[in-house]
C-alpha cells in the first residue's frame, strides 16, 4: 500500500528544498519494505543524492537518465570505492523504480550499471609471520582483549557478530565447541564458527574473572568504570584490534579487524585448505566471494618462485 505525498505529482519537489526532501523521503521509507538500518542508510545516502541535485542546479522532474551517470562518474573521482558507488546508485534505482509506481518520476535509473567490483582487498590480510607476531603480542594484553584478538583471528568473525555474541552462544555441536553467530544482516544467530581448543582457551580464562556472569550476558563487555559490564561496540572492537596490529607494526589504513577475516580465510588455502572450506568458515553464500582470496595466494605463489630470477643464473 503507497504512502501519499501532501503535494500532487507536479508539484512534488520541482527544487529538492529540505522540508521537500524529507518528505518525499518519509514517504519512500515509509514503504520500503526492509529492516530499519536499511531504510536508515538509503534515507542517509539519498539525502546525498538530492543535496548534489540541488548543488547542481537541477530539478528532480526533469532528472534524465545522463545526469544519472553523471552522478555515478562524480563519485567514482570522488575517491569513492567502486563498492561504495554500487551502494549509493543501488538507493537511487531503488528510489527510481518507487518513484515511478507512485507516478511522481519516470524510472530515469532503470539500467544504469553499478560500477564492477574489483577484485582486490580494501584490507590486506596478514603474512603468516605477522599473523605469529600478533598472536605473541595479544598474550601480554588484558584477558579479554587477547580473547578478541584471537578469536577473529582464528575463526574470521566480524566485528558485529563478535558484538552481538552472548555467552551463552558458545554450545556443543556434533562433539565440537562451536560459537553461534548472527551474521551480517540477519535477524536471527542462524550459523556458526567452530571454537577449536587455541580458539576457546582464551575465552575461558576471561569468562574465569566474569563473576557471576549468565548465559544471556555478553561475550565481551566493558571493563572501564563508567560503563562496566555493558556490551562493546564494533567500534571498541576494532579499536582494540587496531592497536594490537599497531603494536607489531602494522600502522596503516590496509590492516584494520577486517584483515583479521581475511587473514583467516588466506591462512585456510596456505594450510592446505579448499576454497569451499574458506568459504563455510566465512559463512559467504556466493563461492565468488570467497574466490578472491585466491589471487593473495597466487600472489604469494609468484613472488616466492619468481620466474624473473632464474634469468640470473644465465646472464
Amino acid at each position: 500500500m503507497s504512502t501519499a505525498l501532501a503535494t500532487s505529482p507536479a508539484q512534488a519537489l520541482e527544487t529538492p528544498s529540505p522540508q521537500r526532501i524529507e518528505e518525499l523521503l518519509g514517504a519512500f521509507v515509509a514503504n520500503y519494505d526492509a529492516k530499519q538500518s536499511s531504510k536508515a542508510l538509503y534515507r542517509r545516502v539519498l539525502k546525498q543524492y538530492f543535496i548534489w541535485v540541488d548543488k547542481k542546479g537541477y530539478l528532480l522532474s526533469q532528472i534524465a537518465r545522463e545526469h544519472i551517470l553523471e552522478y555515478r562518474a562524480e563519485l567514482l573521482a570522488s575517491g569513492m570505492s567502486s563498492l561504495t558507488v554500487a551502494a549509493y546508485l543501488t538507493a537511487v534505482k531503488v528510489f527510481y523504480a518507487w518513484a515511478e509506481a507512485n507516478k511522481l518520476y519516470p524510472n530515469v535509473a532503470k539500467g544504469a550499471k553499478l560500477p564492477r567490483r574489483e577484485h582486490k582487498f580494501e584490507r590486506l590480510p596478514l603474512s603468516q609471520e605477522q599473523s605469529q607476531a600478533l598472536a605473541s603480542y595479544s598474550q601480554t594484553l588484558t584477558l579479554r582483549d587477547h580473547a578478541i584478538i584471537n578469536l577473529l583471528h582464528r575463526t574470521g568473525l566480524r566485528t558485529i557478530e563478535a558484538s552481538r555474541a552472548n555467552i551463552g552462544d558458545i554450545q556443543e555441536r556434533g562433539g565440537k565447541r562451536i560459537l553461534l553467530v548472527q551474521g551480517k544482516g540477519r535477524d536471527a544467530k542462524d550459523n556458526f564458527v567452530i571454537l577449536t581448543d587455541k580458539a576457546y582457551l582464551p575465552i575461558a580464562q576471561y569468562l574465569k574473572i566474569r563473576k557471576r556472569a549468565k548465559k544471556e550476558e555478553a561475550l565481551f563487555v566493558s571493563l572501564s568504570n563508567n560503563s562496566q559490564g555493558r556490551r562493546l561496540s564494533t567500534r571498541e572492537i576494532s579499536h582494540i584490534v587496531k592497536e594490537g596490529l599497531k603494536a607489531i607494526g602494522l600502522d596503516s589504513r590496509a590492516y584494520t579487524a577486517h584483515s583479521l577475516r581475511h587473514t583467516t580465510a588466506v591462512s585456510i588455502l596456505r594450510a592446505g585448505g579448499r576454497l569451499e572450506d574458506a568459504q563455510g568458515v566465512l559463512r559467504h553464500s556466493n563461492p565468488a566471494t570467497t574466490q578472491i582470496y585466491l589471487h593473495t595466494i597466487k600472489e604469494e605463489m609468484r613472488l616466492k618462485n619468481a620466474p624473473e630470477e632464474l634469468l640470473d643464473s644465465l646472464y
